[in-house]
């Protein structure tokens, strides 16, 4: 009695204070808070047919784990809301989706229930654009917080003919149609709910996959799990078939409460674990906590490779924390089996070349390269990587190609090819003989379509390609018109090398143009002229004209020659002054330095003595100078098609090796990244663009127009796959001198929010952008990529892989990095061409999107904010 008595009390008790929190609550929440506390009355009351993982106590060890358990003890406030509209419209549908069924056999009848299958076809044609996948992880977002289950509690959802039901069915007896009022709600809050399901239901479906036991996953799953670790920090180092090793063992930890000891000091080290959300406390006896662990760290990696007690204790800091868990004895096992699978080949007792047994079953390679020295990698793409097929694609070879340049330079490369070329066979076959020179010839055909036109600023290159077309010809091989085709591509791009164009960088902060027009979409070569202003600490200046690749030592030492500033050149120092006032220095080695100059910043040159004493030119403290436009006046599709088809441009003029210069830093490779720089450039004045509008409009019913016409921009850039331009809108509209303007928000029609919304949740940058990711995955080529992510990306790669291992280039590392390039390749397989918009005034709005008005100090931006809206007290 006294344990039914305290039952009966705790129902009471919560839905008493759900009671006294509707009293304070608007109704468009009340029905789903009704909702939450019948659900949890539910809870209380056990019902008989309650499915068996409600019987006992849930566990949520890896080795037990069942995936068809809810995994936290109470559903979140955003989740319950979402479950109680879905629930209502399900309720509402005429072929009454939700009723009473029968499970398989017959044996138990479940009042108010679906299929899976059902439920996904009724939420994939809810929600437009949402697959059924997409629809699958949705409502397993909802059954992993225990707002629905499946009815015999066997299942995690699936699009099948399985029963689920709703929590709060579990005990009906009947199914009632919802009373209008409970739709008209439901559908007001469809939206809302449909974004948070979108945004939870990857992160549910990879928890899914996790909690299943190791032999259950499938190769699906298995490829989910190694996409995830590709990009865990901690497992960076290692190989990546050690990663799909590690797929197939890793285990998943559900720690719903704080204060939980994961282990404690002293315990022998079995296990080493990555923390997937949440946070853990390092605590040592007698020190207390000596660090927190957040999401992306690890712990406990030395019981991988040593016998030592654990040397701190770890214990749960947040509730719902989620680990990763990986145990020595799987752990070894995959080292031994890697090893086993990996052919060395050694030279004077040294390795030059390391094989890996491919994972792959549709490759036509039986090993792939993981190590290697560059002239025996040249040796086996010529020995076993190239056939007489020009049409076969071998990853192989693109990756070299794509990559060569961080480990052989082009010129080197060429001396390799020759000295392959001019070998004579064994025996002096004369047929073998041939038929290795021709694989060469297949070579510079792959090399000069795969990488266009940096080969033609190589001589060595050049030379050799004319030998080759003389030596096709001679011979009669049937590579003569491969070759005659490359060559002639070779003389088209020396030709236009030889075209210098002359550009010039305004000193009142407009883009980067040329000098006799205002468009800026032309391939900046690295033997152009750049005109530019260059700055002393008492703000006299001179005017320069070099070559965009010039280095930064030049600059100084021909500004300080025009300024009269008698120091010697290596005490004298190059330094950019942005508009807060800071300073960066410039090392000497550093070239295309105009182009990569901040929004506003300013070329400075001093003796190093007086660094301190520059200081931002009047100039730089007001907005840069743009074109004039009342954005009333304009149509938001139009500005968005002259806006992409302007940043196309600027994309289609980058280089794949630009991307790797930027990574690796431009000043090792001594050229240019000068496009790079410009569209990086844009995507920053986009940004700030956006802020500046917004901040200087002081009438707040324009500043509504303003901010509702900046929403359907965005929302068009994304439409036209301008995904870049569409980053930079949203951001500029995230930036706190915009965000506090509650005025202007609280204006904002709903349908507009509702779009920024959306929009908001594309840009979500957590779990590695992963929303983003599955956008673009989504779109068909052609698009512009959020370029700052794709460069994350390569400095990610670069930072975790070393280039060269024991004196070998680190394949394994060069194809992550020719992967991403192939992402920029992809987004550009042919030109983007989109319906242009019935013009109002094009030629004044296409001038107007390449040249806008920006200011990019923070401070100024939050002051101007500031008058339009002050702080309320």
């Amino acid at each position: 009695p006294s344990a039914i008595a305290c039952v009966m009390y705790s129902q009471q008790y919560v839905e008493n204070i759900f009671k006294l929190v509707l009293l304070r609550t608007s109704r468009c929440h009340s029905k789903f808070l009704h909702f939450v506390v019948k659900g949890l009355g539910n809870v209380i009351k056990s019902p008989s047919h309650s499915p068996p993982l409600h019987q006992g106590k849930r566990t949520l060890s890896p080795d037990q784990s069942n995936p068809a358990e809810p995994l936290t003890d109470s559903p979140s406030v955003e989740m319950t809301r979402a479950a109680w509209v879905l629930r209502t419209l399900l309720l509402n549908e005429p072929e009454q989706i939700l009723r009473e069924r029968k499970t398989a056999g017959g044996r138990l009848v479940v009042p108010c229930c679906a299929s899976g299958s059902e439920m996904v076809t009724w939420l994939a044609g809810l929600a437009p654009g949402v697959d059924r996948h997409q629809a699958t992880t949705m409502w397993q977002a909802l059954l992993e917080e225990g707002l629905i289950y499946h009815v015999t509690g066997e299942h995690p959802f699936k699009d099948k003919c399985v029963l689920y039901q709703f929590r709060q069915d579990r005990d009906a007896s009947a199914t009632l149609r919802p009373p209008a009022q409970d739709i008209a709600e439901a559908e007001e809050h469809l939206h809302e709910a449909l974004s948070e399901l979108s945004d939870r239901g990857p992160d549910a479906w990879l928890r899914m996959i996790l909690r299943k036991p190791s032999n259950d996953r499938t190769p699906e799953d298995l490829e989910t799990i190694y996409e995830e670790l590709m990009h865990m920090k901690p497992l960076s180092h290692l190989s990546n078939s050690m990663k799909r090793e590690l797929a197939s063992v890793i285990m998943f930890e559900a720690h719903s409460k704080s204060g939980t000891v994961v282990f404690e000091q002293g315990e022998e080290g079995r296990s080493w674990y990555l923390v997937l959300c949440g946070a853990v406390d390092v605590v040592i006896h007698g020190k207390g906590v000596v660090a927190t662990l957040h999401s992306g760290e690890d712990f406990g990696k030395l019981a991988l490779i040593n016998d030592v007690p654990r040397a701190a204790s770890i214990i749960v800091r947040e509730d719902n924390t989620h680990l990763l868990r990986v145990d020595k004895e799987d752990f070894n096992r995959i080292l031994r089996d890697v090893e086993a699978n990996t052919v060395r080949l050694k030279e004077h007792g040294k390795d030059v070349l390391i094989l890996e047994k491919s994972s792959s079953n549709n490759s036509p390679h039986k090993y792939v390269v993981m190590a290697c020295t560059a002239s025996r990698m040249v040796e086996h793409l010529l020995d076993s990587r190239l056939d007489a097929s020009t049409s076969t694609y071998d990853p192989a070879l693109d990756d070299f190609l794509l990559t060569h340049v961080v480990f052989i330079s082009p010129r080197a490369l060429v001396q390799e090819l020759r000295k392959h070329y001019s070998m004579d066979s064994p025996h002096h076959d004369r047929e073998l003989s041939e038929t290795y020179r021709r694989r060469v010839v297949f070579f510079m055909y792959r090399w000069v379509t795969t990488v266009r036109h940096p080969l033609s600023h190589e001589p060595s290159a050049v030379a050799f390609i004319e030998e080759l077309v003389s030596d096709c010809e001679r011979e009669g091989w049937e590579e003569s018109a491969l070759m005659h085709r490359i060559s002639a591509q070779v003389s088209r791009h020396q030709e236009a090398a030889h075209n210098i164009s002359k550009w010039k960088l305004p000193p009142g902060g407009q883009p980067i143009c040329l000098f006799s027009s205002s468009d800026s979409h032309a391939l900046i070569k690295p033997n152009d002229d750049i005109i530019f202003r260059v700055y002393c600490a008492d703000h006299t200046y001179c005017t320069l004209r070099l070559s965009v690749a010039a280095t930064a030592e030049q600059i100084k030492v021909c500004a300080a020659d025009k300024l009269g500033i008698r120091t010697r050149p290596e005490d004298l120092i190059l330094v950019e002054v942005k508009s807060t006032g800071e300073r960066v220095t410039i090392r000497d080695s550093e070239v295309s330095v105009p182009t990569a100059l901040t929004l506003n910043g300013k070329i400075f040159v001093a003796p190093k003595e007086h660094l301190d004493a520059l200081t931002v030119i009047p100039e730089q403290e007001a907005p840069t100078e743009g074109l004039e436009l009342d954005l009333e006046d304009v149509s938001a599709r139009e500005m968005a098609y002259h806006m992409t088809m302007f940043d196309w441009e600027l994309f289609w003029n980058i280089h794949e090796y630009e991307l790797l210069y930027h990574t690796f830093g431009s000043h090792r490779f001594n050229l240019s990244t000068a496009n790079l720089d410009v569209f990086l450039r844009r995507f920053n004045e986009l940004q700030y663009w956006v802020v500046t509008e917004l901040c200087m409009t002081s009438s707040l019913s324009k500043r509504v127009h303003v901010l509702r016409k900046i929403i359907k921009l965005a929302a068009y850039c994304k439409e036209f796959h301008n995904i870049n331009g569409m980053f930079a809108l949203v951001l500029g509209l995230s930036n706190v001198a915009v965000s506090r303007l509650s005025s202007t928000w609280d204006k904002l029609p709903g349908k507009s929010r509702k779009l920024y919304t959306q929009l908001e949740a594309t840009i979500d940058p957590s779990r590695n952008h992963r929303a983003y990711r599955a956008v673009v995955s989504s779109m068909s080529a052609p698009l512009i990529p959020f370029m700052p992510l794709l460069l994350k990306d390569m400095t990610f790669i670069h930072e975790g892989n070393k280039t060269m291992v024991d004196g070998l280039v680190n394949f394994e590392k060069m194809h992550m990095l020719a992967q991403t390039l192939r992402t920029l390749r992809y987004c550009r397989n042919r030109r983007l061409v989109i319906d242009p918009p019935t013009p109002k005034n094009e030629a004044e709005v296409r001038a107007y999107v390449r040249c806008l008005r920006t200011i990019d100090n923070q401070r100024t931006l939050n002051s101007l904010s500031n008058k339009l809206e002050p702080r309320r007290s």
